[in-house]
């Protein structure tokens, strides 16, 4: 009962953002697609319903092909994946059991956090979020790699957290809500602080994608109302997201990504390079400005 009015809660959330993300796009004339944002939701997507993550690829390409400033990153990451990540969340919730209280609690905590931490995001400053992210993506690539080389956390049996445990995982949930404003994700964390406290790494899914399905139209309705935003992106993105999650989740359930993740590691890196010297230039020229 308390997973179907869970279910239910989300799919209303997503259809109000849905409705709220077409009003504006049409009000600001950004109603047509990006091609290239179908193309990209689609490939994201389907690997992060496999296991290897939206944001970092999504974040390396963008920067690769300069598709927008590097301030609409969170933006465009939260808003274009929103929809394709409740698709997940409808998912995994419903197929894989877990305790939930420990859901519910997850859960709201990392809403709470996407409150506190979307419009912090809004008003920082270009390089701010270029260090953010850039720092992000290095610690991604790491995991990626990790991953890899199977040093990650094993994980338990359980399904669920009692005492401290439980206290812990919902305080680390409104960190990684508040983080997943500035486009970081939100899975391999949640992953492996799970799996460390004795949890079933299966069971973890449903907790990691019911948390970012319900964060982040609670923060994209933000996102997508700014200035630094580009709709055409974010439409092509969740139009091309959704169905490459259910073909992931649904038909093509697993893949050899070993390979794939190391390819993943290399181009994260470039682009978190890109990221961290570009803002790092950016302090003496604004000082040189200044003193000019």
């Amino acid at each position: 009962m308390i997973v179907a009015v869970l279910l239910t809660a989300l799919a209303l959330l997503a259809a109000c953002y849905a409705v709220q993300l077409v009003r504006t796009a049409k009000a600001r004339g950004a109603l047509r697609p990006s091609a290239e944002g179908v193309a990209i939701g689609a490939v994201a997507n389907f690997f992060d319903a496999l296991g290897i993550g939206s944001f970092a690829p999504t974040t390396a390409w963008l920067r690769f092909r300069k598709l927008v400033p590097d301030s609409f990153l969170p933006a465009v990451l939260n808003a274009g994946h929103c929809l394709p990540t409740v698709m997940q969340g409808l998912v995994f919730m419903k197929l894989i059991q877990v305790d939930p209280v420990l859901l519910i609690a997850c859960i709201g905590a990392s809403i709470l956090g996407a409150v506190i931490g979307a419009p912090i995001v809004l008003r920082l400053p270009v390089r701010a979020v270029q260090m953010v992210v850039g720092a992000a993506l290095l610690i991604a690539a790491a995991l990626y790699a990790m991953t890899n080389l199977n040093l990650m956390p094993a994980g338990g049996e359980a399904v669920s957290l009692g005492g401290g445990l439980f206290v812990v995982a919902v305080v680390a949930h409104l960190i990684m809500g508040a983080l997943m404003s500035f486009g970081i994700g939100l899975y391999a964390p949640s992953l492996i602080m799970l799996s460390l406290m004795g949890m079933n790494p299966t069971a973890a899914f449903p907790i990691m994608m019911g948390a970012c399905a319900f964060l982040m139209p609670v923060s994209s309705l933000r996102f997508i109302r700014s200035e630094r935003i580009d709709l055409r992106l974010v439409l092509g993105m969740a139009i091309g997201g959704i169905p490459a999650v259910l073909l992931a989740a649904f038909v093509i359930t697993s893949l050899p990504l070993t390979v794939l993740r190391w390819g993943v590691v290399a181009v994260v890196l470039y682009a978190a390079v890109s990221l961290l010297t570009t803002a790092l230039k950016a302090r003496p020229e604004a000082a040189a400005a200044e003193q000019g």
